[in-house]
């Protein structure tokens, strides 16, 4: 690595630090260790995050973040530069490990910045971090080497290597710890106020059939959509069965239907196949609101995106779906603890990382309704 890393963080006259965040909402949710151990390394420092504004509503009242500064749609790395320069901060942590994200900082003209060594970037940093060497990283397969790994029956996680060690969660904390804060693992954690619950449940609950929302209603939640695209979501027709056989078994289930703008017609579609006990919540929401509505649920039923470590993060039992993707890199809360169940169907192409499955979508159509059930029923069955 290039620079100073020692002191990088508690050299004297580093009061306004800048940590300039990830894009992706599960991205984002995986940092929060590695800002916990900022915060505790420079506790009297005033710690401000840059971040695309969807992703402003994740940070408020976070314990590690005083301030957030928007990146609006379509703003250019000279406008979001002129507006840093105001805030004279004295160093900047750089999450992203792209160009543009050090080019922000570099024309702020931030004194000390640090981030991941990367190409095309390494010269717009004072403190470039080595990645840990040896270490797993997710790779695309082909889809010629997706057909000759059928072809064999081959264990395609350990033509990996693949293991815990690996999690996205280290990386970050392994870049706060080159600057001299903790590497040890804390668990990712969000909250939202009382006040926030109360507000998203009157303003979702309210009006509908009395038995819906009253004091004896268990609520179950499923997120059927995935942003990356669709080898990463479940079948529709398999959510629906979950949620027809969960209501036929207890009266008291409601179900919540989680999802963005794009996941507004497979949650309609859920709504409709299991009838007055479902309700969507897809393209409503505020990130915010999400959030509140997660944390009244006992469990949430969701593909590897986003929402489900926000749930996770929430203490939200999660029943995480796996398919193109892989848990060893990107499982909810920390590595090998969370609240929930995993389910895969662990074949021979998987993890692939790819958006569309070149063949038959088999990761995800070899996990049956009835899997998903059991570990569901398990959570439920252990609730209070």
């Amino acid at each position: 690595m290039t620079g100073s890393t020692g002191s990088f963080l508690s050299k004297p006259g580093t009061s306004r630090v800048l940590v300039r965040g990830v894009n992706w909402l599960g991205d984002a949710v995986m940092t929060t260790p590695a800002l916990v151990r900022l915060r505790e390394a420079c506790p009297s420092a005033r710690i401000t995050m840059l971040c695309q504004s969807k992703m402003t509503e994740l940070w408020q009242g976070h314990p590690a973040v005083d301030e957030i500064i928007p990146i609006g749609a379509g703003e250019g790395a000279w406008a979001v530069s002129r507006r840093l320069r105001a805030g004279r901060f004295d160093a900047a942590v750089i999450l992203p490990n792209s160009p543009r994200s050090a080019l922000e900082v570099w024309l702020a003209g931030i004194p000390a910045r640090a981030g991941y060594a990367r190409p095309w970037r390494n010269w717009l940093l004072t403190t470039a971090v080595k990645a840990v060497e040896g270490r797993p990283r997710m790779r695309k397969r082909t889809p010629a080497e997706i057909r000759e790994l059928l072809s064999v029956g081959r264990d395609s996680n350990g033509a990996f290597g693949i293991d815990g060690s690996a999690h996205q969660i280290y990386d970050y904390l392994h870049l706060v710890g080159a600057l001299g804060a903790s590497r040890e693992l804390v668990d990712p954690v969000l909250r939202v106020s009382p006040s926030e619950m109360v507000a998203a449940r009157g303003k979702f609950l309210t009006g509908l059939t009395p038995a819906f929302a009253d004091s004896g209603s268990a609520f179950v939640g499923l997120n059927p959509g995935a942003e990356y695209g669709p080898a990463k979501r479940w079948p529709l027709e398999s959510y629906v069965e979950v949620a027809r056989v969960i209501l036929n078994r207890d009266p008291a289930i409601r179900i919540l239907v989680f999802g963005g703008g794009r996941d507004v017609e497979t949650a309609s579609a859920i709504v409709s196949a299991v009838g007055s006990r479902a309700l969507s919540l897809a393209g409503r929401t505020t990130l915010r609101e999400m959030m509140s509505m997660m944390s009244i649920c006992r469990v949430l039923v969701t593909n590897d995106t986003g929402p489900m470590h926000v749930a996770a993060a929430l203490g939200v039992p999660v029943v995480a779906i796996f398919g193109s993707t892989s848990p060893e890199l990107t499982s909810p809360g920390s590595p090998g603890r969370f609240p929930g169940h995993l389910v895969r169907a662990g074949v021979a192409c998987s993890p692939c990382f790819l958006r569309e499955c070149p063949v038959d979508f088999r990761c995800m159509k070899q996990i049956p309704p009835s899997q998903v059930l059991e570990a569901l029923t398990s959570i439920l069955v252990a609730a209070p």
